[in-house]
């Protein structure tokens, strides 16, 4: 007979957030349970992502703006709570589990009021906004990291080290031998910025890879992310210099794309370095200095100290410095092969499975295909809750 639960899983609409919670959302689906998402419109239309998943697009305000922002924000929160506990009476889920990003809030004060089991996951080292908001109530916190910062040591008893959940291909690449490398081989590289790429990324690698010496120049092989307004600024320079280069501004199968490279240049989101870590795949990696709470140059601190990774701070992000870094990595024998290996060493693989087991270990009994009829409400119904 088949045992399953209902589950909610809340997370805002950016990759960092919707990564992780599809890699969940997948998993707990395997196992035989029930999902539903919440998020917002961007994540809804996130491509690749739940597609196979009952979803809800809730109203979920940012506190910003002054006065008015504020009020705003606050009335988009109180709709989407009560749309959050309408969903629940429906669904009737064991436990709600967010994954940061402002479109969980509701979801988790709605849980609170119906007084359903919570979770919540903190993919970067430095504990999120919304997650700081909720830690006193939630029954357990998930990190990606052993040291995350702004997380209160009151809360350590909730605490659960799990890693950064990735998808199944970016795993399946942590079980094949890092491309073959040599002083004649191809030096394959990824360049990537996030979802919408990154204007400095643009400017900066093909400057620096034009500073590389002859030998290794000549054997560059690049996949380049970048923005609409740089892509074909991008591509003449690289004509100009006879690097083969693929460009596109939007990589959609990134896992292929990692297992090709030998080198990743990029930012230092929590799910670039979750994925870097699950593949063994070395880099260079700029935090974005406007990421909340600086928390990118706290996420590649142990990638970094491993021996994984080379870190570059914005302001000194140089051509100059790029082309150093680039050539200590490849031009040092067997430089690439232990930077990958170090790389792999910081992975955490069992993240997916650790982070559904702790799910599993909240809520009620399991209930049985056999005796439950499942609702599938509608959004239409959702619209009409009340706080």
């Amino acid at each position: 007979m088949s045992i399953f639960r209902h589950y909610v899983l809340a997370a805002g609409g950016t990759g960092g957030h919707m990564v992780p919670a599809h890699a969940v959302a997948q998993e707990l689906i395997a196992r035989g349970h029930r999902v539903a998402l919440v998020t917002d419109e961007r994540g809804a239309k996130i491509p690749g992502l739940f597609d196979d998943v009952q979803t809800h697009v809730l109203p979920a305000g940012r506190m910003s703006g002054g006065v008015s922002g504020w009020i705003r924000g606050l009335k988009s929160i109180r709709e989407g709570r009560a749309m959050a506990r309408r969903l629940y009476e429906a669904f009737e889920p064991a436990a709600v589990v967010g994954f940061g990003g402002y479109p969980a809030l509701p979801a988790l004060l709605g849980a609170f009021a119906e007084k359903i089991p919570t979770i919540v996951h903190e993919q970067n080292a430095v504990l999120g906004r919304v997650n700081r908001l909720v830690a006193g109530k939630v029954a357990a916190i998930a990190t990606a990291y052993p040291d995350v910062k702004r997380l209160k040591a009151r809360h350590a008893h909730k605490v659960h080290l799990v890693g950064n959940p990735v998808r199944e291909e970016v795993l399946a690449l942590r079980e094949e031998p890092y491309p073959v490398f040599s002083d004649e081989s191809v030096l394959r590289l990824l360049v990537t910025g996030g979802s919408q790429g990154a204007t400095i990324l643009s400017s900066v690698v093909p400057a620096g890879l034009a500073m590389l010496p002859i030998s290794l120049r000549r054997r560059l092989q690049v996949t380049q992310q970048c923005r609409p307004e740089d892509i074909e600024q991008v591509r003449k320079i690289y004509a100009e210099m006879e690097i083969p280069a693929d460009l596109a501004t939007y990589i959609e199968d990134m896992p292929t794309k990692l297992g090709w490279a030998h080198l990743v240049i990029g930012r230092a989101g929590a799910s670039t370095i979750a994925e870097l870590t699950a593949a063994g795949r070395p880099a260079i990696l700029i935090p974005l200095p406007t990421a909340m709470d600086n928390h990118q140059a706290f996420n590649v601190l142990e990638m970094v100290k491993a021996g994984g990774a080379r870190a570059i701070d914005q302001k000194k992000f140089t051509p100059t410095e790029l082309a150093k870094q680039m050539q200590k990595l490849a031009m040092e024998p067997g430089g690439l092969q232990n930077a990958a290996n170090r790389a792999r060493a910081c992975g955490r693989p069992d993240a997916v499975r650790d982070m559904c087991d702790l799910i599993e270990s909240f809520g009620p009994a399991p209930q049985t295909i056999d005796t439950v009829r499942v609702e599938q409400p509608s959004m239409a119904g959702l619209a009409g809750a009340s706080a």
